[in-house]
């Protein structure tokens, strides 16, 4: 945890100067009034890999062009790949409650997992100190730790159902709602003329693709990837979570 710390601390210091974007002739006058950009989103990605090694070649790979800021091995070894502060490529374009630069406003963290495996337990360990460490210094919303399936349903279906998004969401990381308690105690079923596509936008997802969108939202919370329309046990969930996300 202290190299995580250190790192982010070197990430944090401002930068002073004016570097030149522009061949137009310019007058340089720097000022000291500006901080750091801060992010407010954090992406969890699985690298669809079955090395550490095989992800960190493609992450560092100047060809192709995509990045995280963090990478966490199954052994729970974290790798920093790029600047927090810096806009790192790993949300493409995506969506969430009418954010739709990603890419400018989250850290990016991908899981050494194949996709279909259980997520190993020290990898999720240091994922809970990483995580805990960017919400108290960057100040970030519980609901803004977020799926890379959440923001683009039906192209990304990242991490998988196997990833443990409720013992995340106890610790503070996203919102949470008990299915089999919804409907008794924390929301009632919202009414039949309330759309499944209305509700799901209320929560934040992009509705376009709503099968996809659907699939997205019980992977996240269920375990599941159907797409059929949302049972009334699943739309008072919806509610449940709509409810959390206003606290």
């Amino acid at each position: 945890m202290a190299a995580v710390l250190l790192l982010a601390g070197c990430a944090s210091t401002p930068r002073t100067g004016l570097p030149q974007y522009t061949q137009l002739p310019v007058s340089e006058r720097p000022s000291l009034n500006f901080g750091p950009r801060r992010p407010n989103f954090v992406i969890l990605h699985h690298t669809a890999d079955n090395t550490a090694e095989d992800s960190l070649r493609t992450l560092t790979h100047p060809k192709l062009e995509v990045s995280s800021h963090y990478l966490i091995g199954r052994d729970g070894k974290l790798y920093y790949l790029v600047d927090e502060l810096a806009r790192a490529w790993h949300a493409g374009e995506g969506y969430w409650g009418g954010t739709t630069d990603l890419n400018s406003a989250s850290i990016g963290i991908e899981l050494d997992n194949n996709g279909n495996e259980p997520f190993a337990d020290p990898m999720i360990d240091m994922l809970l100190q990483l995580l805990d460490d960017l919400k108290t210094r960057y100040k970030i919303p519980s609901a803004n730790f977020l799926a890379h399936g959440d923001i683009i349903p039906g192209r990304k279906v990242d991490p998988s159902r196997f990833f443990p998004w409720k013992r995340l969401a106890e610790r503070g990381f996203g919102l949470w709602c008990e299915p089999a308690e919804v409907l008794l105690t924390t929301a009632p079923v919202p009414a039949p003329g309330v759309s499944d596509a209305l509700l799901l936008a209320a929560f934040g997802y992009d509705v376009m693709r709503i099968d996809a969108t659907r699939a997205a939202f019980r992977r996240r919370f269920l375990a599941d990837e159907t797409s059929t329309p949302l049972t009334d046990n699943e739309r008072a969930l919806l509610q449940c979570l709509i409810m959390r996300k206003r606290e």
